[in-house]
């Protein structure tokens, strides 16, 4: 195992074609800006980068450009690589592994209602597929379901599992994990409620609006740390208008229409997944709220 994996990683998002494909170009200008921001790295390949809708090989292209984009900028670089299948997942994770990325993640299967025994199956192949070091992922929303507090335990207890991201709001359930595995690495997944993973123990964040507003929350895990309290909620407040704006708009193609408002095209998101305005309005709207006070300082 390598050292332990903490800090704030933007759940990067992926740059398309206006055809819907997979594009190089926007997605090195997208990963180029992201990478300024200060973070400890870029987790790459996830929901927030749209994986759910983006075939093996799109994924596999992804990887291969951020690693790229990526290779002189001491940023480390997390491959999400949850599939709803196994061998897809194991395609990905050995892909990552040939590239230099620095730790796995991965959704437990999510395409039937699987058992735990089985998302424990599931992970147990998965990690035992490399030798790099695999974040879980408890996330209700996405899955439909959480995984039992010992299924975690043991998938914990699993060689090469490192540490979970948790993006769940049961927080005793995150603190009762904690306290029985205390040498795992915890990420918390909400940005619009990072202070209270933070205060419970999280070593780091793993988030969508991280990449537009990665120094906003660097600022505020580092005010956390620090005991700063009022400071962190003063951040955390800050990061709450950007989240709520994108609920207006949805908020993965919010946030393209506010890379578009800032000068980065990466294009719209993959069909069906739309604006729930028009795109004037929206990127209009992301406009407003990049304007704010309590925003704008924080824009690279």
């Amino acid at each position: 195992m390598t050292e332990r994996l903490t800090g704030m990683y933007a759940a990067l998002m992926t740059g398309l074609a206006d055809d819907g494909a997979f594009d190089e170009t926007r997605q090195r200008g997208l990963t180029d800006y992201v990478l300024k921001q200060g973070l400890a790295g870029l987790y790459v390949g996830g929901s927030s980068g749209e994986s759910g809708l983006l075939g093996v090989d799109e994924l596999a292209e992804q990887q291969g450009v951020v690693a790229d984009c990526a290779k002189d900028s001491g940023a480390r670089l997390i491959a999400h690589v949850g599939l709803p299948n196994l061998r897809d997942s194991v395609r990905l994770a050995q892909r990552a592994s040939d590239l230099g990325y620095h730790a796995l993640s991965a959704l437990p299967p999510h395409s039937y209602p699987f058992s735990d025994a089985e998302i424990e199956g599931y992970y147990t192949d998965l990690a035992a597929a490399t030798d790099l070091p695999l974040i879980v992922y408890e996330v209700p929303v996405r899955t439909g379901r959480p995984i039992a507090l010992n299924s975690l335990v043991r998938i914990l207890d699993l060689p090469n599992v490192a540490g979970i991201k948790f993006t769940s709001t049961d927080l005793f359930k995150f603190s009762m994990l904690r306290r029985r595995r205390p040498d795992s690495s915890y990420f918390f997944g909400f940005d619009e409620i990072y202070m209270t993973g933070g205060v419970l123990g999280a070593d780091g964040g793993i988030g969508t609006t991280y990449n537009i507003l990665g120094k906003l929350y660097v600022a505020l895990d580092t005010a956390l740390r620090d005991g700063d309290l009022p400071r962190a909620q003063q951040l955390q407040d800050a990061s709450q208008i950007f989240v709520e704006a994108l609920l207006e708009t949805g908020v993965l193609p919010g946030m393209k229409a506010a890379f578009r408002v800032l000068g980065i095209d990466c294009g719209q998101t993959r069909a069906p997944m739309t604006l729930r305005m028009s795109e004037d309005k929206a990127e209009a709207h992301m406009r407003t709220v990049l304007e704010r006070p309590e925003i704008k300082p924080w824009l690279v």
